[in-house]
Order: C-alpha cells, then structure tokens, then sequence
C-alpha cells in the first residue's frame, strides 16, 4: 500500500523476467504453459502478453511446498 492508502498496483511481469525468476528453460517453460501446468498468461495490449507477479508468485511457493 501506498502512504496514502490506495492499493499498489499489480505488476506484470514479461516473458524473459518469468523465465529467469522461475528457473525455467525456455522450452520447459513453453511445455508447461501449453499443458496448463503453468499461470495462464494476459493480454497487455496488441500482441504483447505477460503474466501477472502474483500468480507466478503463488506458482513459485506451491512447486516449494
């Protein structure tokens, strides 16, 4: 949160930033998205795509657990 109160707004993370902060070879982390085995991606404006943090966060601590 902000000091003012108002809610931070969510990041979007791109493809190479996801890639390198999960650990993922490239042609893992495309496998795993085409299985479902992976946060679904979102549409941030013409053909560009990206994932939000905090899904790839809660991925991040469920492949831990």
């Amino acid at each position: 949160m902000h000091s003012d109160n108002t809610p931070t707004p969510e990041r979007v993370l791109r493809k190479r930033d996801v890639v390198r902060r999960v650990g993922l070879s490239e042609p893992t982390f495309r496998r795993m998205e085409q299985s479902g085995d992976f946060p679904k991606r979102i549409r941030i404006g013409g053909r560009a795509v990206g994932w939000r943090e905090s899904d790839i966060d809660e991925w991040i601590r469920a492949r831990a657990s």
